[in-house]
């Protein structure tokens, strides 16, 4: 009995039990990357309320860490499915064509989607979604900060610490957008 179990598993079914658990990975991250943007500006307006009610321009420094570690998280995460979605064109699917004699491409629409005429525009929309969360809303609290007559030396450190912080992620953020 075992033996007629193991000759039911082959190199096909596995790449496509394979497919399926990275398909299923990759719309896990696609939700969670998604609700970061979401759960970041949530954040970030609520510290913005709190700090305008009580009149601490030291609480807008706390935006630019939430910035920094949300937006570090969603561009791995979107690095993920980019390459969940090049593995599966470039090996998984390329590997099943050959396997079952197919000469069309096997998962269509892994490569279908990306000839859309205004993809590229989506994803210059994104990018600069992106870099507005991500980099341009941080770096507007900070020169409000700066701008505060309450600046204290040590702050004041911390927030250029942040500003270089922020300039580094931007560069990934346009670098992972360029690929």
């Amino acid at each position: 009995m075992a033996v007629a179990a193991t000759e039911d598993v082959t190199e096909s079914r596995l790449l496509l039990a394979e497919y399926d658990r990275i398909k299923e990975e990759q719309k896990t991250r696609i939700g969670f990357r998604d609700n970061l943007l979401y759960f970041t500006l949530a954040a970030a307006t609520a510290i913005l309320a709190i700090g305008v009610q009580s009149r601490q321009a030291q609480l807008l420094l706390a935006i630019p860490v939430i910035c920094l570690v949300l937006g570090w998280t969603y561009l791995v995460n979107d690095e993920k499915i980019s390459a969940i979605g090049v593995y599966i064109r470039d090996h998984l699917g390329p590997r099943l064509a050959e396997l079952s004699g197919s000469h069309g491409a096997v998962f269509g629409w892994e490569t279908y989607h990306r000839d859309d005429a205004s993809r590229t525009t989506r994803k210059r929309l994104q990018i600069a979604v992106d870099l507005f969360t991500y980099l341009a809303l941080p770096m507007i609290c900070l020169t409000s900060f700066w701008c505060s007559p309450t600046v204290q030396p040590l702050l004041m450190i911390a927030s250029l610490a942040q500003t270089m912080s922020l300039a580094v992620l931007g560069w990934q953020f346009v670098r992972h957008a360029e690929r």
